[in-house]
Parts: C-alpha cells; structure tokens; sequence
C-alpha cells in the first residue's frame, strides 16, 4: 500500500468522527438544540447536533 502522505496528495481525505455519539451521553432536550437564538423557530431542531456550535458553545 502506498504511503499515507503520497495518496494524499493526489486526493481529498475526510476524516469522519463519533462527535454525534459523543454528545448524545448529554442527553440535549429541544430546548437546549434551540437556546434563545432559536427559541421560535417553527420546525424541530432536537438531533441538529452542528446546530450545538451555535447554541451551547460551551
């Protein structure tokens, strides 16, 4: 197999994660996906974990 650092330079790697599995152990309710940013919004946003960076950034 070719090295790692050849093949990247002929292709795009991306990298994917367990960051999702990682934040449900938090158990995040609706309110807590939509914070006051998203407090009205008209859809359901529980499970929309990037939405996360914006409403509990800690």
């Amino acid at each position: 197999m070719r090295n790692i650092k050849e093949i990247l330079t002929e292709r795009i790697l991306v990298l994917d994660g367990a960051m999702g599995t990682m934040l449900q152990r938090y158990k995040f309710t609706e309110a807590d996906f939509r914070g006051e940013r998203f407090a009205n919004w008209e859809h359901p946003l529980q499970g929309n974990n990037d939405l996360l960076s914006l409403t509990q950034p800690e």
